[in-house]
């Protein structure tokens, strides 16, 4: 009996006791389908940090300043000056100043946020100008009373024609010159869109700051982040000698290791899906187990016209292994349905667009280890089966 008609049998047996194969699979079933989309929820939450990260710039560092008073300060010349001698590693800087003050049009109070950046800024974020222009280095130089602000802002409250008119940030009026492009698919107050940009030595000059103390600085490569963190750190260091004055953030570097915590809990989870599998290993063990021994004289009457204990055993691993095999496909096709289930759900819970993407290395594996399942529980009934006294299993009732 070759391979095809030992598969073609088993396919039979299978099917004449279709219940209770699938009682005895549905441990591998639940088991597959669990993994698939405890995978495929990982998947989608590191591509949504990836997509959440690269908005703020990957590419980027973010330093802060607390300084040791008057003795040893970094001013923003030597910050730039910093920049300029580590081209290799280091490209764009734009300094940053958020602003507290209030802020107005007409006798509107908004819940905006001002800051002050550099011509560079929009540049070092990938923003894009829908109208009038950006900051220009005159205007950094010249300390102007200019801004530019989000589309929210436009469209809520000068009905898209913001160019030209003023707004006010404390006792200030401020030009607008420029309005940004949509970023958000949904325009909302306190995201992006609702976001005022103006020079930062404006900014600095209207709310009294003397010394500037955050920046953004983008690296030409993101494989040479810890490079360019290392290069801050150390042109810092020999200013402050005290490595508590300041703190540089890569993006990179927490992006890296939110997405290391990612997957120690997806593993954990996987894991812990996997116990199924071996239940219903155990489940197949015990099927076959009682096959073997309601096909006891079956199985005498074949030895008896010389069939091989290999070709006994080899039919039982088969019929265990298409078992398993015939889950892992049920579970495959029931991973896919509830992850695209569960990416609606998982949206609609956390109003983001978070996609269940199972991966095809997880539905190969899954599959594999269904299979494997089946024929390592599969073969101790296998064995039974194949070592059977032939007399004693024609006489058996």
């Amino acid at each position: 009996m070759n391979f095809f008609e030992t598969f073609r049998l088993a396919l039979q047996n299978i099917w004449a006791s279709k219940m209770r194969t699938f009682l005895t699979m549905l441990g591998i079933v639940i088991g597959i389908t669990a993994v698939i989309v405890i995978v495929g929820l990982g998947n989608g939450m590191q591509k949504y940090m990836e997509d959440s990260f690269a908005s703020m710039g990957t590419n980027s560092l973010t330093v802060s300043i607390r300084g040791r008073g008057t003795s040893r300060s970094v001013s923003v010349d030597d910050m730039y000056e910093m920049v300029e001698q580590n081209k290799t590693v280091l490209d764009k800087i734009s300094p940053t100043v958020t602003m507290q003050s209030q802020i107005k049009v007409g006798t509107e109070t908004l819940s905006s946020t001002a800051t002050g950046v550099s011509e560079d800024y929009f540049k070092i974020k990938d923003y894009e100008i829908a109208e009038g222009r950006g900051i220009q280095y005159i205007d950094v130089a010249e300390r102007k009373k200019i801004c530019v602000v989000g589309q929210y802002i436009n469209q809520t409250y000068y009905a898209g024609r913001a160019v030209g008119d003023t707004i006010k940030i404390g006792a200030d009026k401020l030009t607008i010159v420029g309005v940004m492009a949509q970023e958000a698919d949904e325009m909302e107050e306190g995201g992006t869109d609702d976001s005022i940009f103006l020079p930062y030595s404006t900014a600095a000059r209207l709310s009294g700051m003397g010394t500037i103390s955050t920046f953004t600085i983008t690296i030409y490569n993101e494989e040479q982040a810890s490079i360019a963190k290392k290069v801050v750190e150390d042109t810092l260091y020999k200013t402050f000698r005290n490595s508590d004055s300041y703190t540089v953030i890569s993006m990179v570097e927490i992006l890296d290791i939110m997405n290391s915590m990612i997957d120690v809990m997806i593993t954990i989870l996987a894991i812990i899906a996997g116990i199924s599998l071996l239940v219903g290993g155990i489940g197949i063990m015990n099927i076959m187990l009682v096959s073997v021994t309601e096909r006891t004289r079956e199985i005498g009457i074949r030895k008896a016209l010389g069939a091989k204990e290999g070709v006994i055993l080899r039919q039982f691993v088969i019929e265990a292994g298409t078992t398993a095999a015939i889950g892992g496909i049920i579970g495959i096709l029931l991973g896919y349905f509830l992850s695209r289930v569960a990416t609606v759900i998982v949206t609609a819970l956390l109003e983001t667009e978070l996609t269940v993407v199972p991966s095809a290395g997880s539905v190969l594996l899954a599959f594999g280890v269904s299979a494997a399942v089946g024929v390592i529980f599969g073969y101790l009934p296998a064995r039974k089966a194949a070592l059977l006294n032939p007399i004693d299993a024609l006489r058996y009732d």
